[in-house]
C-alpha cells in the first residue's frame, strides 16, 4: 500500500491550494478527485469576487489555473471515488483505484446540488431538468424556462438563463429573497424575469422532455400549472461527507466540525472549503481553509516526528 504524507480529499480551490501548499513543502502528497478539478465555480460564467482578476474571470478559466498550478509541484492525482476511510496507525483511505496510507488527511470535497424531491425531477433530469445553468443554459435560447430557489445559486441561474432564454420565471417559497443585495438589483433589473413568490413545485410534468410544472401557493393552496421547457434547480447544496461520518465529527446539516486551524475531532484528519460548518462558501474562503489546514497538517507531522 503506497503510504503519502498528506492526501488530500477533493480537487476544488481548497483541494487544490492544499495540495499546492503541501507539494511546495516538500511532503509526499496524494490529490484525490471523483470528478472535476475545480470544484463548484466552473460551473460560473463569471467569477467577479476573487481576487487579481479586476474584471473577473470564468470559473472553468479559474479553475484550469489553479489545477496547473497546484500539480506544478508534483504531488501524485489521481480521479477516483473515496469509499472507505479506517484509523490504524495511520489512515487508510481505500478508493475505486487502490488504496493508500496517509499520515495526515485534508478533506476537501465540498458539495453537491440539492434536489427537490418531487415527482418527475429524476425522470427528466437532463431532459429539461438541469442543476447548471451555465452548462445548459444555451440550449433554452428563445424559449421559457423556470429557476427554482431565492438565494445566490438561483438568481446567478437567473440572470445567466436570461442572456439566452425568451422569459425566465423565478419561483420562490418565500415572498422576498435570501440572495445578497447585488445579486437582487441585478435580477429585479432584468425584463425578462419575473418572480412567483409563495409558490413550491408539486411535480415536474412531461414524457420524454419537460412540458410544464406544477405549482402551489403556500399560503392559500393554490393549484397551478406553468408551461416551460426547462426548469433550473438552485435550491442550494448539501456536503459531500457521507464517507466520512464515521471518522469526524459532523453537525446535524451533514457538515464537518472544524475549529480555527481546520482541525477536526480526529487527530491528523483536517477539512476544508464548503465541507466544513460555518464555511462562507466563497472561493477566497476555501483558498484560505486550504492554506490554513495544511499548515496545521504541517504543524501535526512535525509533533508525531
Amino acid at each position: 500500500m503506497d503510504r503519502y504524507e498528506a492526501i488530500i480529499i477533493g480537487g476544488g480551490p481548497a483541494g487544490l491550494t492544499a495540495a499546492l501548499y503541501a507539494s511546495r513543502a516538500g511532503l509526499k502528497s496524494l490529490l484525490i478527485e471523483r470528478a472535476l478539478f475545480g470544484g463548484q465555480i466552473v460551473n460560473a460564467s463569471l467569477v467577479e469576487n476573487y481576487p487579481g482578476f479586476p474584471d473577473g474571470i470564468s470559473g472553468v478559466e479559474l479553475g484550469s489555473l489553479m489545477y496547473q498550478q497546484a500539480i506544478k509541484y508534483g504531488p501524485k492525482v489521481i480521479t477516483a471515488e473515496v469509499t472507505n476511510i479506517t484509523e490504524g496507525q495511520h489512515y487508510n483511505i481505500s478508493t475505486t483505484e487502490g488504496s493508500f496510507e496517509a499520515a495526515s488527511l485534508i478533506i476537501a470535497t465540498g458539495s453537491q446540488f440539492r434536489k427537490l424531491g418531487v415527482p418527475g425531477e429524476e425522470k427528466l433530469t437532463g431532459h429539461g431538468v438541469s442543476y447548471c445553468a451555465t452548462c445548459d443554459g444555451f440550449f433554452f435560447r428563445d424559449q421559457d424556462v423556470a429557476v427554482i430557489g431565492g438565494g445566490d445559486t438561483a438568481l446567478t441561474d437567473a440572470l445567466e438563463l436570461s442572456r439566452h432564454a425568451k422569459k425566465v420565471y423565478v419561483i420562490h417559497r418565500r415572498d422576498q429573497l435570501r440572495a445578497g443585495q447585488l445579486h437582487q438589483q441585478r435580477a429585479f433589473a432584468k425584463s425578462k424575469l419575473e418572480f412567483i413568490w409563495n409558490t413550491v413545485v408539486e411535480e415536474i410534468i412531461g414524457e420524454k422532455t419537460l412540458n410544464e410544472l406544477s405549482l402551489r401557493n403556500v399560503k392559500t393552496g393554490e393549484l397551478s400549472t406553468l408551461a416551460v421547457t426547462g426548469v433550473f434547480i438552485g435550491a442550494g447544496l448539501t456536503p459531500n461527507s457521507q464517507s466520512f461520518a464515521d471518522i469526524v465529527k459532523l453537525d446535524d446539516a451533514g457538515y464537518i466540525i472544524t475549529d480555527e486551524t481546520m482541525s477536526t475531532s480526529s487527530p491528523g484528519i483536517f477539512a476544508a472549503g464548503d465541507i466544513r460548518r460555518n464555511s462562507p462558501r466563497q472561493v477566497a474562503c476555501a483558498v484560505g481553509d486550504g492554506t490554513t489546514a495544511t499548515l496545521s497538517a504541517l504543524k501535526y507531522l512535525e509533533g508525531k516526528s
